[in-house]
Protein backbone atom coordinates (compact mmCIF):
# COMPACT_ATOMS: atom_id res chain seq x y z
CA UNK A 1 0.00 0.00 0.00
CA UNK A 2 1.36 3.48 -0.86
CA UNK A 3 2.04 6.37 1.51
CA UNK A 4 1.92 9.89 1.32
CA UNK A 5 5.48 11.34 0.38
CA UNK A 6 6.40 7.93 -1.40
CA UNK A 7 9.19 8.18 -3.91
CA UNK A 8 9.67 4.95 -4.44
CA UNK A 9 7.51 2.10 -6.00
CA UNK A 10 4.84 -0.17 -3.65
CA UNK A 11 6.68 -3.51 -2.27
CA UNK A 12 6.87 -5.72 -4.92
CA UNK A 13 4.18 -9.14 -4.33
CA UNK A 14 5.39 -10.93 -7.43
CA UNK A 15 8.22 -12.17 -9.08
CA UNK A 16 7.42 -9.75 -12.78
CA UNK A 17 6.90 -6.40 -10.19
CA UNK A 18 10.45 -7.20 -8.86
CA UNK A 19 11.85 -7.54 -12.09
CA UNK A 20 9.70 -4.41 -13.04
CA UNK A 21 11.12 -2.74 -10.51
CA UNK A 22 14.84 -3.82 -11.09
CA UNK A 23 14.86 -3.04 -14.67
CA UNK A 24 13.53 0.58 -13.54
CA UNK A 25 16.89 0.97 -11.11
CA UNK A 26 18.75 0.01 -14.11
CA UNK A 27 16.93 2.33 -16.24
CA UNK A 28 17.64 5.12 -14.28
CA UNK A 29 21.37 4.35 -13.37
CA UNK A 30 21.88 4.60 -17.55
CA UNK A 31 20.01 7.83 -17.92
CA UNK A 32 22.43 8.75 -14.94
CA UNK A 33 25.53 8.07 -16.34
CA UNK A 34 23.85 9.94 -19.58
CA UNK A 35 23.09 13.19 -17.63
CA UNK A 36 26.71 13.21 -16.06
CA UNK A 37 28.60 12.43 -18.92
CA UNK A 38 26.48 15.22 -21.02
CA UNK A 39 27.03 17.90 -18.12
CA UNK A 40 30.81 17.33 -17.95
CA UNK A 41 31.63 17.67 -21.88
CA UNK A 42 28.74 21.10 -21.98
CA UNK A 43 30.79 22.31 -18.52
CA UNK A 44 34.48 21.28 -20.04
CA UNK A 45 32.99 22.87 -23.66
CA UNK A 46 32.82 26.31 -21.55
CA UNK A 47 35.76 26.42 -19.77
CA UNK A 48 37.99 25.53 -22.86
CA UNK A 49 38.84 27.40 -25.30
CA UNK A 50 37.51 26.45 -28.42
CA UNK A 51 39.73 24.65 -31.01
CA UNK A 52 39.63 23.23 -34.58
CA UNK A 53 40.72 19.96 -32.41
CA UNK A 54 37.55 18.67 -32.62
CA UNK A 55 36.25 19.70 -36.09
CA UNK A 56 37.67 16.52 -37.85
CA UNK A 57 38.19 14.05 -35.51
CA UNK A 58 37.06 10.04 -36.75
CA UNK A 59 37.59 8.34 -33.44
CA UNK A 60 35.00 10.90 -31.82
CA UNK A 61 32.50 10.51 -34.67
CA UNK A 62 32.71 6.62 -34.42
CA UNK A 63 32.65 6.43 -30.26
CA UNK A 64 29.28 8.75 -30.70
CA UNK A 65 27.46 6.76 -33.10
CA UNK A 66 28.97 3.04 -31.19
CA UNK A 67 27.90 4.35 -27.76
CA UNK A 68 24.44 5.09 -28.13
CA UNK A 69 23.93 2.01 -29.98
CA UNK A 70 25.91 -0.09 -26.83
CA UNK A 71 23.34 1.76 -24.12
CA UNK A 72 20.16 1.02 -26.09
CA UNK A 73 21.18 -2.54 -26.30
CA UNK A 74 21.22 -2.46 -22.70
CA UNK A 75 18.02 -1.19 -22.20
CA UNK A 76 16.21 -2.97 -24.91
CA UNK A 77 17.43 -6.46 -23.73
CA UNK A 78 16.25 -6.51 -19.81
CA UNK A 79 12.44 -4.93 -21.53
CA UNK A 80 12.66 -7.52 -24.16
CA UNK A 81 13.25 -10.52 -21.70
CA UNK A 82 10.67 -8.70 -18.83
CA UNK A 83 7.75 -8.93 -22.01
CA UNK A 84 8.19 -12.27 -22.79
CA UNK A 85 8.09 -12.92 -19.03
CA UNK A 86 4.66 -11.30 -18.56
CA UNK A 87 2.76 -12.94 -21.99
CA UNK A 88 4.25 -16.53 -20.61
CA UNK A 89 1.21 -18.36 -19.30
CA UNK A 90 1.75 -21.73 -17.17
CA UNK A 91 -0.65 -24.23 -16.38
CA UNK A 92 -2.78 -22.05 -13.80
CA UNK A 93 -3.81 -23.36 -10.77
CA UNK A 94 -6.80 -21.37 -10.20
CA UNK A 95 -8.35 -19.46 -13.39
CA UNK A 96 -9.70 -15.78 -12.42
CA UNK A 97 -12.67 -13.88 -14.42
CA UNK A 98 -12.84 -10.37 -14.12
CA UNK A 99 -15.83 -8.75 -16.12
CA UNK A 100 -15.70 -4.34 -15.71
CA UNK A 101 -18.91 -2.77 -15.27
CA UNK A 102 -19.56 0.68 -15.06
CA UNK A 103 -18.64 1.29 -12.43
CA UNK A 104 -17.92 -2.21 -10.17
CA UNK A 105 -16.36 -5.47 -11.23
CA UNK A 106 -17.69 -8.90 -11.43
CA UNK A 107 -15.80 -12.18 -10.37
CA UNK A 108 -15.86 -15.62 -11.59
CA UNK A 109 -14.12 -18.56 -10.29
CA UNK A 110 -14.54 -20.91 -13.39
CA UNK A 111 -12.99 -23.82 -11.56
CA UNK A 112 -15.78 -23.54 -8.97
CA UNK A 113 -19.54 -24.04 -9.71
CA UNK A 114 -21.37 -21.18 -9.81
CA UNK A 115 -19.29 -18.96 -7.55
CA UNK A 116 -19.56 -15.22 -8.78
CA UNK A 117 -19.72 -12.17 -6.99
CA UNK A 118 -20.32 -8.01 -7.79
CA UNK A 119 -17.24 -5.96 -5.93
CA UNK A 120 -18.13 -2.87 -5.26
CA UNK A 121 -15.96 -0.07 -3.61
CA UNK A 122 -17.68 0.75 -0.01
CA UNK A 123 -18.83 4.69 0.54
CA UNK A 124 -16.95 6.36 2.89
CA UNK A 125 -20.34 6.59 5.07
CA UNK A 126 -20.22 2.95 5.43
CA UNK A 127 -16.58 2.41 5.57
CA UNK A 128 -15.32 0.63 8.89
CA UNK A 129 -12.79 2.42 11.07
CA UNK A 130 -9.12 1.57 10.04
CA UNK A 131 -9.84 0.90 6.42
CA UNK A 132 -8.59 2.90 3.35
CA UNK A 133 -11.33 5.05 1.70
CA UNK A 134 -12.34 5.03 -2.14
CA UNK A 135 -9.90 1.24 -2.09
CA UNK A 136 -12.28 -0.94 0.22
CA UNK A 137 -14.16 -3.26 -1.21
CA UNK A 138 -17.61 -5.23 -0.33
CA UNK A 139 -16.19 -8.47 -1.83
CA UNK A 140 -12.29 -9.31 -2.31
CA UNK A 141 -10.63 -11.31 -4.74
CA UNK A 142 -9.09 -14.22 -2.36
CA UNK A 143 -6.56 -16.24 -4.33
CA UNK A 144 -3.90 -19.06 -2.69
CA UNK A 145 -0.22 -17.48 -2.29
CA UNK A 146 2.83 -19.05 -3.95
CA UNK A 147 0.39 -20.04 -6.97
CA UNK A 148 -0.30 -19.77 -10.46
CA UNK A 149 -3.36 -17.38 -11.09
CA UNK A 150 -4.35 -16.59 -14.55
CA UNK A 151 -6.69 -14.12 -14.95
CA UNK A 152 -9.07 -13.43 -17.53
CA UNK A 153 -9.95 -10.01 -18.05
CA UNK A 154 -13.30 -8.50 -20.18
CA UNK A 155 -15.75 -5.69 -20.14
CA UNK A 156 -19.19 -5.46 -20.11
CA UNK A 157 -20.26 -2.15 -21.41
CA UNK A 158 -16.85 0.33 -22.27
CA UNK A 159 -13.44 0.25 -21.74
CA UNK A 160 -11.79 -0.44 -18.20
CA UNK A 161 -8.54 -2.11 -17.21
CA UNK A 162 -7.98 -4.23 -13.72
CA UNK A 163 -4.64 -2.79 -12.49
CA UNK A 164 -3.00 -4.02 -9.44
CA UNK A 165 0.28 -2.12 -8.81
CA UNK A 166 1.99 -4.43 -5.87
CA UNK A 167 1.50 -7.28 -8.31
CA UNK A 168 2.59 -5.70 -11.48
CA UNK A 169 -0.23 -6.92 -13.39
CA UNK A 170 -2.39 -3.92 -15.81
CA UNK A 171 -4.84 -5.20 -18.47
CA UNK A 172 -7.20 -3.70 -20.57
CA UNK A 173 -11.02 -4.72 -20.26
CA UNK A 174 -12.34 -4.50 -24.06
CA UNK A 175 -16.20 -5.13 -24.77
CA UNK A 176 -16.31 -8.61 -26.85
CA UNK A 177 -12.62 -9.51 -25.81
CA UNK A 178 -10.80 -11.80 -23.57
CA UNK A 179 -7.47 -11.22 -22.25
CA UNK A 180 -5.15 -12.71 -20.55
CA UNK A 181 -2.37 -12.83 -18.13
CA UNK A 182 -0.99 -14.23 -14.73
CA UNK A 183 0.81 -13.92 -11.53
CA UNK A 184 2.27 -15.36 -8.51
CA UNK A 185 1.59 -13.84 -5.09
CA UNK A 186 5.23 -14.22 -3.21
CA UNK A 187 3.46 -13.21 0.31
CA UNK A 188 0.11 -12.78 2.03
CA UNK A 189 -1.34 -9.41 2.37
CA UNK A 190 -4.22 -7.48 1.04
CA UNK A 191 -3.18 -5.76 -2.43
CA UNK A 192 -5.00 -2.57 -3.64
CA UNK A 193 -5.75 -0.95 -7.29
CA UNK A 194 -7.95 0.82 -9.24
CA UNK A 195 -9.69 0.74 -13.27
CA UNK A 196 -6.40 2.72 -15.14
CA UNK A 197 -8.98 3.50 -17.53
CA UNK A 198 -11.07 6.18 -18.26
CA UNK A 199 -14.25 4.63 -18.25
CA UNK A 200 -16.53 7.25 -17.28
CA UNK A 201 -17.55 10.01 -14.49
CA UNK A 202 -17.52 7.28 -11.81
CA UNK A 203 -13.61 6.12 -13.33
CA UNK A 204 -12.04 6.26 -10.06
CA UNK A 205 -14.45 4.88 -7.73
CA UNK A 206 -14.07 1.34 -9.16
CA UNK A 207 -11.45 0.16 -6.90
CA UNK A 208 -9.67 -3.62 -7.03
CA UNK A 209 -8.64 -5.48 -4.01
CA UNK A 210 -7.21 -8.99 -3.97
CA UNK A 211 -6.52 -10.87 -0.59
CA UNK A 212 -3.78 -13.38 -1.46
CA UNK A 213 -3.99 -16.37 1.51
CA UNK A 214 -2.33 -19.29 2.22
CA UNK A 215 -3.59 -22.68 0.34
CA UNK A 216 -3.97 -23.79 3.82
CA UNK A 217 -6.52 -21.14 4.08
CA UNK A 218 -7.87 -20.96 0.66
Amino acid sequence: MANHSQFGFQDASSPIMEELVEFHDHALMVALAICSLVLYLLTLMLMEKLSSNTVDAQEVELIWTILPAIVLILLALPSLQILYMMDEIDEPDLTLKAIGHQWYWTYEYTDFKDLTFDSYMIPTTDLPLGHFRLLEVDHRVVIPMESPIRIIVTAGDVLHSWTVPTLGVKTDAIPGRLNQTSFITTRPGIFYGQCSEICGANHSYMPIVVESAPLTHF
